[in-house]
């Protein structure tokens, strides 16, 4: 007989392991998956995982875009971070990402074809406003309406889409573009550009901003208090109001960052990697960094190896279309796959499995633990 039972304490090394385990659970699904589509596993595994990195014909193309993919995961996975540990759901980061790039856009555009160094400054703290004030909507009705922030955020993402959408067929769009939908090519603007800073690593304003998110976030978990009222209010809620937290002020505080840290993602996309905003600026960085966040373990740093692994599979899932012949859907299926055998291993954390009949003792202990790892 197979058995689950609750830990009295949540185990540090399963949690450690959960992540290895849903990667590795992951490889082979998507070999399975590869097997039916009626390509070579090992040949689509390695187009994915291996030959961005080691294969002397595509590195020195690839290397250098696994920054660049990295960069907005990162910066928009270390926000949500915060109000995950708090258990505040934002699941709309790729609406606070869409309209923080509008808006930093509309900001430059607007004083085209100036030549400033302090336009591509006020374009950034625009994307940071854009993202910030997009989620204070589902903030504010969590905090004083007490309304389902899941589904406010995630329902605002569409409504950001048909933004985006309006922005580059109407007021965004390129007077010069021959009718054409989206806007000028903001790259190409000296001003509002967001060029390499290295040569040939791919690192521009997005990674160097990323890397302060990572510092900070780890900072502010190790050392200050609002990184412990985080942490109470998401492992005790009810300690966290006999302490102190006021759980309105946590909404909206959590929700802040996530969304200015999503909107400077979106800005930095829209002027260094994309150049532009399009009708289809939006390629799903809002979602994937919900992936990167659990499998990062929430950690600042598991983040970044997390956000690497996934920037991974974007350009490796590009390479895989062409040369072997993968179709999209199932490089985002296994994407997808990450997030499911994430949460599907992650119970291993809190529970153990047993085999053999359970004794009396055990099945009245059982409640008792329950509670306690709760």
């Amino acid at each position: 007989m197979i058995r689950v039972e609750p830990r009295p304490a949540p185990s540090r090394l399963w949690n450690a392991l959960t992540p290895l385990l849903a990667v590795a659970l992951t490889l082979a699904a998507g070999a399975l998956m590869f097997a039916a589509l009626g390509v070579g596993p090992g040949a689509a595994l390695r187009t994915i995982f291996l030959d961005p990195l080691f294969d002397p014909r595509l590195a020195a193309f690839s290397r250098p875009q696994l920054l660049v993919k990295a960069a907005p995961l990162i910066l928009i996975a270390i926000g949500l971070s915060l109000g995950f540990r708090a258990g505040i759901w934002n699941i709309g980061a790729e609406g606070q990402y869409l309209i923080g790039a509008v808006l930093g856009a509309a900001a430059g555009l607007a004083l085209f074809p100036a030549e400033s160094r302090l336009i591509f400054p006020l374009m950034v703290l625009c994307g940071l406003l854009g993202g910030l004030l997009w989620a204070m909507i589902p903030a504010l009705l969590k905090a004083y309406a007490r309304t389902n922030e899941i589904l406010v955020s995630l329902l605002l993402v569409y409504v950001a889409e048909n933004v985006v959408a309006w922005a580059a067929l109407g007021p965004l769009r390129n007077p010069d573009g021959g009718g054409f939908p989206g806007s000028r090519q903001l790259s190409r603007w000296d001003a509002a550009s967001n060029p390499e800073l290295i040569a040939g690593t791919g690192a521009h304003w997005g990674v160097v901003a990323a890397m302060l998110a990572v510092v900070l976030a780890y900072a502010l978990f190790a050392r200050a208090k609002l990184g412990y009222d985080i942490r109470l209010a998401g492992e005790a809620p009810r300690a966290a109001r006999f302490a102190g937290v006021s759980p309105p002020r946590l909404v909206i505080l959590c929700f802040a960052v996530s969304g200015g840290l999503a909107g400077l993602a979106g800005i930095f996309e829209a002027t260094g990697p994309s150049g532009q905003i399009g009708i289809d600026f939006g390629v799903g960085y809002g979602f994937t960094a919900i992936i990167v966040a659990f499998l990062g373990r929430l950690n600042p740093f598991g983040i970044v190896l997390a956000g690497l692994l996934m920037a991974l599979t974007y350009i490796g899932g590009e390479l895989a279309q062409m040369m072997v012949g993968i179709p999209l859907a199932a490089i985002q299926a296994l994407q997808g796959m990450l997030l499911f055998f994430l949460l599907g291993v992650d119970v291993l954390s809190r529970y153990r499995v047993r085999l053999g009949r359970a004794r009396p003792a055990d099945v009245a202990a059982a409640p008792r633990a329950a509670e306690a790892a709760e």
